[in-house]
């Protein structure tokens, strides 16, 4: 057992409705979920707060969401099972309701992988950021990155902010989409001018790298609302690849030990950054549901 393992907080249990109309169809792209018939990796870094596939219903019927994204967390290493059964649940009520992304090691087979694709997965995760991912180093990836290309997958990565201008190279090695979440930690006090931030928006110009404008309270100022230190930056990103831009909650808020958002103070921090009914439709519907295969 890890003697650094901390226990986080849990999700606020009342989120509020958002203050503006969601559009029918919206796409979740960024949720865990926390089951305690799930082991928890030996070597993970926090003890999250159960928070199960009944926990998510009850948040995107207060915020008004229809589909969802699951993306493998890092305490689970790469046990896909929490999030995988959450899916199984979700489709079966409501068929292409929730798609995944998924953690995985070299020894996946062919088979497993197709038959992965047809539950609902749509790429893997290689987290560097989190103890106890299990990532793949640089060479399996790449070997893994040629597999899944057949597929129709990518790689979604999540790395500290401080290393954005050193995977670049790796990013444009790959034969596959890109997906990044939370700003790629772009913090906002650095500003819009900084070098990694425009390091980011050159990746993203470039037209293979897709964007979670998510996790507000992980790079504004303040983990609270407003999240108005934001607005340049996610307007920045909008103007630089405005089809490849995504949303997310990143529910139930891993890693938060000091203070919680209200998920629907989340949900209006986008809808301030993004006031056209048009262009919040597309970031909401559109652009994740291509890129999921929805």
């Amino acid at each position: 057992m890890n003697d650094a393992i901390r226990t986080c907080l849990p999700p606020d249990r009342h989120p509020r409705t958002p203050g503006f109309a969601i559009p029918a169809g919206a796409i979740d792209t960024h949720v865990h979920v926390f089951d305690h018939r799930y082991p928890l990796a030996a070597d993970r870094g926090y003890d999250p707060p159960e928070s199960t596939v009944v926990d998510l219903r009850q948040l995107h019927a207060a915020l008004g969401f229809d589909r969802v994204v699951l993306t493998q967390p890092s305490a689970y290493g790469r046990d896909n099972s929490a999030i995988l059964d959450a899916m199984l649940q979700l489709n079966a009520v409501t068929p292409d309701r929730a798609r995944s992304v998924v953690s995985l090691g070299m020894d996946t087979t062919d088979d497993e992988l197709d038959a992965l694709d047809r539950l609902g997965v749509r790429g893997i995760r290689v987290n560097t950021d989190n103890q106890g991912a299990a990532p793949l180093a640089v060479g399996e990836l790449t070997d893994m990155a040629a597999r899944i290309a057949t597929l129709g997958w990518h790689v979604e990565f999540l790395f500290p902010g401080e290393a954005l201008t050193s995977v670049l190279p790796l990013f444009d090695s790959l034969p596959v989409p890109i997906s990044l979440s939370h700003f790629a930690y772009q913090r906002a006090a650095d500003g819009v001018t900084s070098p990694g931030f425009k390091a980011l928006l050159g990746l993203m110009r470039r037209g293979n790298t897709w964007m979670k404008i998510s996790g507000a309270n992980r790079v504004s100022a303040s983990d609270l609302p407003p999240y108005d230190d934001l607005t340049a930056m996610a307007h920045a990103l909008i103007d630089a690849a405005p089809d490849r831009i995504m949303w997310g909650t990143d529910w139930p808020h891993p890693n938060k030990f000091v203070s919680m958002p209200n998920d629907g103070d989340l949900v209006d921090g986008f809808g301030q950054w993004v006031t056209d009914p048009a262009l919040r439709h597309k970031i909401l519907v559109d652009t994740p549901e291509l890129f999921y295969r929805f």
